[in-house]
């Protein structure tokens, strides 16, 4: 897997899935604030399969 997911990308992931996953805790939203778990997990791991499968990534382009 080569990385897709650029530094200010992956911290607005890992944000939005972390507080998703806490809402979903406390039982302020509903079951669907565990889909969190799929922008943490992308965040974690640099990888969009998404962005592979449209041809974006928003990583720098290495020289």
């Amino acid at each position: 897997m080569k990385a897709n997911v650029g530094t200010i990308d992956r911290v607005l992931r890992i944000v939005a899935g972390l507080v998703l996953i806490a809402l979903a805790a406390t039982g302020t939203v509903g079951w669907w604030g565990w889909l969190g778990v799929v922008p943490l997990a992308t965040g974690l791991f640099r990888f969009c399969p998404a962005y592979t499968l449209l041809g974006i990534t928003t990583c720098p382009m290495k020289q």
